[in-house]
């Protein structure tokens, strides 16, 4: 578990003159150091150099506060996160997938606050659809029906978001300290009662662990199907056959 803050002791600052962007910045970085869970108002009024009344003034919960800080971050990731181009929608869907997941994998806190809390503010969700939309709208001029865009765009965005969550609980249960436990599957291999197991363990597959081969291999069984249902909906061409003309006798 992260462990709890040792933060030191700032000078205390003049009597309002803290407002709420300080407080959010200051909220990240006491959580890059302590992490959301263990991220509390007193902790955080230390760190700043208030009183925790002065944060209160703006943020009457901590649940208020991670609001604050999760609307902030998904401003950051709409702008960072490309939309699906209709022309390469394999391409750009791809590479959306992939960047949506190295930007969630960068940063421990926006995982713990979207995807692990999963608690948005009506700001945040209405940028999630707003986001969606276009993607959805791009797969449908690439030539998919609106329900097959959607459950299309729907199913990356899941994969991506199981991926993460995946991964960031694989490193929380290593970070407990004694812990004997985990998502790796090594050391329960057997070489003898499980060859196949153990060979493909080698080459870097493993059970339970969300890692680039698994990820990749379901994001391609996705588009590879994204790709059938477009050549599904294309019209058949119709070949006319031309008359022979009558040989004259």
């Amino acid at each position: 578990m992260a462990r709890q803050a040792t933060a030191q002791k700032r000078q205390r600052r003049e009597r309002g003159s803290i407002n709420p962007d300080d407080i959010i910045k200051g909220a990240f970085e006491l959580a890059e150091e302590v992490s959301v869970d263990n991220l509390s108002m007193p902790l955080l009024g230390r760190h700043l150099g208030v009183g925790v009344t002065s944060i209160y003034w703006y943020f009457r919960k901590k649940d208020d506060l991670l609001n604050a800080m999760t609307d902030r971050a998904l401003r950051q990731i709409a702008f960072e996160t490309p939309y699906v181009d209709a022309a390469n929608w394999r391409v750009s869907l791809h590479n959306h997938a992939h960047n949506m997941r190295k930007t969630f994998l960068a940063s421990p806190i926006l995982c713990d606050l979207v995807l692990i809390r999963g608690a948005l503010s009506t700001k945040a969700r209405r940028l999630g659809l707003e986001q969606m939309e276009a993607a959805v709208a791009g797969l449908v001029e690439a030539g998919l029906s609106p329900e097959d865009a959607f459950d299309t765009y729907s199913a990356v965005s899941v994969h991506v978001r199981g991926s993460v969550v995946l991964a960031r609980l694989y490193e929380k249960t290593r970070s407990l300290e004694g812990a004997e436990y985990g998502f790796d599957d090594s050391s329960a291999i057997d070489p003898e009662a499980t060859p196949l197991m153990a060979e493909l363990s080698a080459k870097g597959h493993h059970v339970g662990v969300a890692n680039d081969i698994n990820f990749e291999y379901g994001l391609t069984c996705i588009l590879d199907h994204a790709a059938r249902l477009i050549e599904e909906r294309k019209p058949v061409k119709k070949v006319t056959r031309r008359r022979t003309p009558a040989t004259p006798r």
